[in-house]
């Protein structure tokens, strides 16, 4: 089964089109070199693909029919993805929600034309 294909099964990507253009991008690898998105899978080897800022790590277990509901995807990978990734991704939200949330701090530029805006149409 193709690589793209592959991703799309097991529910990684929504789409095989994003898919493909992940592994285009060289987001996905294959056995430690980049992949192409027509590259064969096969049991026991080993992706790696950047999502969201994460690094997944699978192991091929077996080769699903098709597309597979999410509860039946752990029969077909095995996710060996280190907890430290996710752990990350935590801290990079908490980063954004140092960022001025909305109607607190200096107004923007947007905010201040829409507050002349209203005083204008009050006269």
């Amino acid at each position: 089964m193709r690589i793209d294909k592959y991703l799309w099964c097991v529910r990684y990507y929504k789409t095989r089109n994003i898919a493909t253009n992940a592994c285009k991008k060289g987001q996905v690898k294959l056995n430690g070199t980049t992949s192409k998105p027509s590259r064969d899978v096969y049991p026991t080897d080993k992706i790696e693909l950047r999502k969201d800022q994460i690094i997944y790590k699978l192991t091929v277990n077996d080769i699903p029919p098709n597309r597979v509901g999410a509860k039946l995807v752990d029969i077909y990978r095995i996710d060996t993805t280190p907890k430290e990734a996710f752990e990350a991704r935590d801290l990079l939200k908490y980063s954004k929600d140092y960022y001025r949330k909305k109607g607190t701090g200096r107004p923007t530029k947007k905010d201040r034309r829409d507050i002349d805006g209203f005083y204008e149409e009050e006269e």
